[in-house]
């Protein structure tokens, strides 16, 4: 007996819905964690030897800014040297004579650590806003761009409403990944943006394969096959290529998030996991939104014209 996916498409309606408003919901709880680059503000790297306890730190930064800061440890991956980060979101940067201050407290608060300032930066909230509303329109670009292609490449199988649909399927991978930075408190940043155009390039190659299985199957079977048939076999050619390739994708994430979960990388682990998220969520929409929700919609149209050469 073949498998009938298609038959299923209301549980996979229901589990997307469900996830979708539950990060709508978490939103809400948590908040959303805005980098500086996108927000504006500061921030100032040291590096130190020794032990530094980083309240410590936040506490001697606050007391010489007279503003609320957040106070990260890290450690350099190329020279094991230990590092810390001041960041401080605020409507304006520093100046030099505040860093060369809260150098100079530092310093005086550890002598023993050869704390030394390693970089700076300040972004104005206005550069900042704009740089994030650029990155969203980049994002919208490639959406529309991957909605042409597929409507051009599989016209004979009503190539816009394939198109329209893996639109949809790819806005579910795009939220997949947001929640997890929502949930697992990432900031947001460039890392995002780098995350949801991996994703969205990585979602529509397996929507691509399935809805090119289709077209041959329907060239193969003609009329003999209803659309639901010619979906499900479709899919059923299309699952084990498609979960084998995600499976080593994500094992390769997976180490990569250990490695940066050791060493305390939050950079790295701040887009390997959403991507390990975003891969899993990918290869799901390929094979059960996508092709699900298009014989939803040629099944509308066939009714309907039915309906039409009836009257």
């Amino acid at each position: 007996m073949k498998p009938d996916f298609v038959s299923k498409n209301k549980i996979f309606y229901t589990l997307s819905i469900s996830l979708m408003v539950l990060t709508v919901i978490f939103t809400f709880v948590f908040g959303l964690n805005l980098d500086i680059q996108f927000k504006g503000g500061s921030i100032i790297s040291y590096s130190y030897s020794g032990e530094l306890n980083t309240d410590d730190v936040q506490a001697v930064a606050e007391n010489t800014l007279g503003e609320q800061v957040a106070v990260q440890g890290k450690t350099d991956v190329a020279t094991g040297n230990s590092a810390i980060d001041i960041s401080l979101g605020a409507e304006r940067g520093l100046s030099l004579d505040e860093i060369d201050g809260l150098t100079a407290a530092l310093q005086e608060a550890y002598p023993d650590n050869s704390i030394s300032m390693t970089d700076s930066n300040n972004v104005d909230p206005t550069i900042g806003r704009e740089f994030f509303a650029k990155c969203m329109v980049a994002v919208a670009f490639a959406v529309v761009l991957m909605i042409i292609f597929i409507a051009f490449r599989f016209r004979k199988i009503g190539g816009l409403s394939a198109g329209v649909m893996c639109m949809l399927a790819l806005l579910h991978d795009m939220i997949m990944v947001y929640a997890t930075f929502v949930v697992c408190r990432f900031p947001i940043n460039e890392n995002f943006i780098v995350a949801v155009l991996t994703i969205l390039g990585y979602s529509i190659n397996n929507t691509i394969v399935v809805y090119d299985r289709i077209r041959e199957n329907k060239r193969l079977s003609g009329s003999k096959m209803s659309i639901r048939e010619l979906v499900n076999l479709s899919i059923g050619q299309s699952v084990t290529r498609a979960v084998n390739t995600t499976v080593a994708t994500v094992i390769a994430l997976s180490v990569i998030c250990v490695v940066a979960l050791i060493y305390s990388v939050e950079s790295i682990m701040s887009f390997a996991f959403p991507m390990m998220i975003g891969m899993i969520s990918g290869v799901y929409t390929s094979l059960f939104i996508a092709p699900t929700l298009w014989v939803v919609w040629q099944e509308h149209k066939l009714k309907k014209k039915t309906q039409v050469e009836a009257a």
